[in-house]
């Protein structure tokens, strides 16, 4: 299927990509931690829930625009910070940056991208977009970290708290995950019936973790690079780090991987600008219960007070309205954007945003509903959600 006039839903990116894509890297995408259960609960728990159908509402005049911390959006969505996403497609970063751009939606840049902020700063015309942080024991490091964000005109920082220790991932175990890929045999006959990547990487210099290698201390190379990963997750991350980055940063902040009220609760006390309800896509904690189950309780606790976003679990704009009509102001794609770079580049994740967007926009419309705003559980069936 090479006509993108005919995909007509995320799963039909995903299997496209998942033919393109380096084996490691599309199971690096597209894993969870251990039985990977809460992977798939992510989405199994969108699927239970049902919509009202209504009939003779009047349906013209839709509008799916709206707001995420004040910056205005033309859907309830933005694309996640996702590592390694310049290894799904030559210098993937900038290309979803430049998809979402177009589209009217944020960017969410990794700390552990292939391309670096000021990579995506100049490639974007310094369009603002956002900068997800991980808290390192290297705090020098990560208070230049922030100060680079700054000077690429990040408009927010996401502060992942969901991440002081890696969840056990079988398929990156398995596979060897690295960055280049190392030459073993496998990869090589692997990476031998992927002729599109390899021609695509043989143009780009990205080829590493472009936040780190150069700037973090002792980390010339791939080699020093990886014991730096391994050692830099802060295990003794707490309250105090996220009010003292808040105070570096100066800006907005928004805090992801909440998935319990009393952690809600904390977040608001923060000062923090939105949270995110997040389970990592499942590649944390293996047995946490999927986001769209635990977003009503943490709606209820803050949502007066803070935003409320969800990621985890989104394959359609169904999705995207079943977590705005359970309180989410804000929602994040992450597999779906990559399954559509994996499959066509730049042009796969415009063709992701452009099916999200027509399904919530038809399914808004079929639940008698014009504006995302007016949106609430009312469009839901009762005791399915």
């Amino acid at each position: 299927m090479s006509d993108l006039s005919k995909i007509t839903c995320i799963e039909d990116l995903r299997q496209v990509a998942q033919r393109r894509v380096p084996r490691m890297f599309y199971d690096y995408a597209d894993s969870g931690a251990w039985t990977e259960s809460t992977y798939r609960e992510n989405e199994r728990a969108f699927q239970k829930i049902k919509l009202r159908q209504r009939v003779a509402m009047n349906m013209e005049d839709r509008s799916t625009g709206s707001t995420m911390i004040g910056e205005e959006v033309a859907m309830p969505v933005a694309l996640a910070p996702t590592g390694l996403t310049g290894m799904q497609w030559a210098d993937g970063e900038i290309l979803a940056a430049r998809a979402a751009k177009d589209f009217g939606g944020p960017f969410t840049l990794s700390t552990l991208s292939i391309c670096s902020l000021e990579d995506v700063a100049q490639a974007t015309g310094r369009h603002p977009f956002w900068f997800q942080l991980y808290v390192t024991r290297d705090r020098d490091f990560m208070a230049r970290l922030i100060d680079r964000a700054k000077a690429a005109h990040c408009s927010a920082l996401q502060l992942t708290l969901d991440l002081q220790i890696l969840g056990q991932r079988h398929k990156d175990i398995k596979n060897g995950l690295s960055t280049p890929p190392k030459p073993t045999l496998a990869n090589l006959i692997n990476l031998a019936t992927k002729p599109r990547w390899c021609l695509n990487m043989l143009g780009t210099q990205r080829r590493s973790f472009g936040n780190v290698v150069g700037h973090a201390k002792n980390v010339s190379d791939n080699a020093s690079l990886a014991s730096w990963i391994l050692e830099q997750f802060d295990p003794a991350l707490n309250w105090n780090d996220v009010e003292r980055i808040k105070r570096l940063w100066g800006g907005k902040l928004v805090l992801k991987g909440i998935m319990d009220a009393e952690d809600a609760r904390l977040a608001a006390d923060s000062g923090a600008d939105a949270l995110i309800v997040s389970n990592h896509g499942g590649r944390q904690l293996d047995g946490a219960p999927a986001t769209i189950d635990v977003l009503p309780s943490i709606v209820q606790a803050v949502g007066k007070r803070i935003e409320v976003w969800l990621d985890s679990g989104i394959r359609s704009g169904q999705d995207v309205l079943k977590a705005c009509a359970l309180g989410a102001r804000g929602t994040l794609i992450g597999r779906a954007f990559l399954y559509g770079l994996g499959a066509y580049g730049q042009a796969g994740v415009t063709r992701a945003l452009e099916i999200i967007h027509k399904e919530l926009d038809l399914t808004m419309a079929f639940c008698g509903r014009t504006r995302i705003d007016a949106v609430d559980e009312s469009i839901l069936l009762p005791g399915t959600y």
